[in-house]
């Protein structure tokens, strides 16, 4: 057995005492804002933290609709790092867009133009689309035919077995008006909108619920997110995913630097992280649009029956033209309908 000098045993211990102060001065923390789903943030923190150990990611998750009151109310004194996986069309506000600051993420100059701005405030690696969870139980039990697009959930057959998102609150909610109103103008937009309001049991708060709601058999539609409706077909419960053929709007989940970071090389190795081969591969379990070329799409997507090429389902959204009407839209849409 070597026996240590004392010079020696010295040598060792400022050795590592150094090492543990260099790996502390480097570990750092981050806070970020999202308004991902909590069980992919769980998913996703968990495998940035094994690909950066040092690094502490503290996240408050907010529906998309709160998120914005809460980002602008601290405006002049931020409490984040980066804002994460938010609706485009919510970035897009200027007073928001004030705040980030351009990064070129490592990754970012491979996405299509469509997916990240042109001054580098934010990009979008992922996105969600618009879909009806159809409980085909409920639907047979009343001797209802399935709906295939939003006019024909409008007929008066369906009064009361259909659940919506809350547009106010949630992005896919709002999301689906806007895709209504941009594709059949103001007038004809607002009257379908009215027409199937009529059939509405409940506006809830969370894009995902509508859908749980119908899986639980407490309603027969719920107008909700895709990847909810095959979530819920993947584990076994009586539902069919309808993309509405009149108008399956979309959205995309965008992320940005904060200009008032004070751990922006964390912040900045995060935004990285997220474009990774590893990330993406985790997009394909929880979202039906990934932008970062070469994911392939999942089982539970296929299962679902939904199309290879969304550019076939997908209406083209004016992401400028949501952001620009946002205000003015909630607003007529709780003076016509909001309950």
């Amino acid at each position: 057995m070597t026996r240590l000098t004392p010079s020696r045993l010295h040598t060792r211990l400022l050795l590592a005492a150094l090492t543990m102060a260099a790996g502390a001065a480097h570990a750092g923390s981050i806070t970020v804002y999202t308004s991902l789903e909590e069980d992919e943030i769980k998913d996703y923190v968990a495998a940035a933290k094994k690909d950066m150990p040092d690094i502490d990611v503290k996240v408050l998750r907010l529906s998309t609709g709160d998120l914005g009151p809460r980002i602008l109310a601290e405006a002049a004194n931020p409490r984040h790092d980066v804002i994460w996986g938010w609706a485009l069309t919510n970035m897009l506000d200027p007073r928001v867009g004030s705040l980030l600051e351009p990064y070129a993420a490592k990754g970012s100059d491979k996405l299509d133009t469509r997916y990240r701005a042109g001054d580098g405030t934010w990009f979008a690696a992922t996105g969600y689309m618009a879909a009806f969870c159809v409980n085909t139980e409920v639907l047979k039990a009343k001797n209802l035919p399935v709906p295939t697009s939003w006019k024909e959930l409008a007929d008066p057959r369906y009064k009361g077995e259909v659940v919506m998102p809350n547009p106010v609150s949630s992005g896919t909610g709002y999301l689906q008006i806007a895709a209504l109103l941009q594709k059949d103008g103001q007038a004809q937009g607002w009257k379908l909108l009215e027409s199937l309001d009529g059939n509405v049991a409940q506006y809830i708060k969370s894009g995902s619920r509508p859908c749980k709601a119908a899986r639980a058999g407490e309603f027969a539609i719920g107008t909700s997110l895709a990847f909810a409706a095959m979530q819920s077909i993947a584990e076994g419960y009586p539902v069919r995913m309808v993309i509405p053929s009149d108008g399956a709007g979309y959205e995309l989940e965008a992320s940005g630097l904060m200009k008032s970071s004070a751990n922006k090389a964390d912040a900045q190795r995060f935004l990285d992280w997220t474009l990774t081969p590893g990330a993406a591969a985790l997009y394909g379990k929880y979202k039906e649009i990934v932008t970062i070329a070469g994911v392939p799409q999942s089982q539970a997507a296929r299962a679902a029956g939904l199309p290879a090429d969304l550019s076939k389902v997908l209406y083209p959204m004016d992401f400028a033209k949501s952001a620009k009407e946002r205000e003015t839209t909630l607003a007529d849409w709780q003076k016509r309908i909001g309950r």
